[in-house]
Formats: C-alpha cells, structure tokens, sequence
C-alpha cells in the first residue's frame, strides 16, 4: 500500500541558478557555485542528494539503536559524489559510460561493542533513501500548465 506522497517544489528564485525549495513546511535555496556560473546561495543538488542519504543513514541507525537499548550516543557521516567511467569503458567519452559513486564513512560514539558496531553498519544500508537510491527508480515528469 502507497503512503501519502511527498510534494516538494521548487521554484526560480532569481540569481542565475538560484532555486527556492519548500517541502513539509521548510523553505531553502538550491544553487550552484560560482565555479560553475552560480551565485552559491545554497547547496547544490548534489550536496542536497548527499545530505538525504546521510541524514537517513544516521536516523536509521540512531531509531535502531534507541529500539534496542544500544548507548549510540551520536552518528557522524561523511560522504563524497564522483563520477568515473566503468571500468570497461575507460576510454570511453559518451557520458552514459560514467557511473555515479558514493564514498563515505560512518564513525559512531558510544560504548557499542564490536557486535552492535556491525549490526548498526548492516542497518546504514537499510535506510529508505538508500534504498531508494539503490532499487529500481522510475522518475515520471510532464509538462505542467
């Protein structure tokens, strides 16, 4: 059974690149850095794509925890975007040779054993964005009115 769909918009909000983003209440900007022609206001998608995957990653891991009794006491997580080209097709130039990864690191404090450690690890990989950003996505847009 589907749950209630999560809306977001995002709407020009001057600047050359410069997005407002409102979702579940909240208002923020999405841009690009000047490097790349923007005003940096705001994070860029990608920053923005990272945030949700480690934000999720450490909710996950602290609601498991806090079910299990376990003294997590605090999740930190870094995660980095690349783009590199399959290793097949390492000479490749069309852009659809590239894969996206993501790199990242988990440290937790707390007095965990070694157990809890790895079981909390298994349960990173769990989280719905992961999941999400790893299982079949079908992305459905049309043109508006």
């Amino acid at each position: 059974m589907a749950g209630e769909p999560f809306i977001v918009t995002v709407q020009t909000a001057g600047g050359r690149y410069t997005q407002k983003v409102a979702a579940g209440g909240h208002e923020w900007l999405i841009d690009e850095p000047e490097s790349l022609g923007g005003d940096d206001k705001g994070p860029t998608p990608y920053d923005l794509l990272l945030a949700s995957l480690g934000g999720c990653t450490a909710i996950t891991m602290q609601m498991y925890a806090q079910r299990k009794g376990w003294p997590l006491s605090a999740v930190h997580i870094a995660l980095e975007h690349s783009r590199e080209h399959r290793d097949d097709c390492a000479t490749c130039n069309n852009s659809d040779n590239k894969i996206d990864i993501v790199d990242g690191a988990i440290t937790m404090e707390g007095d965990l054993d070694e157990d809890q450690r790895a079981r909390l690890m298994e349960i990173a990989g769990k989280c719905p964005v992961h999941r999400t950003l790893t299982n079949r996505l079908d992305i459905n847009i049309i043109l508006g009115d």
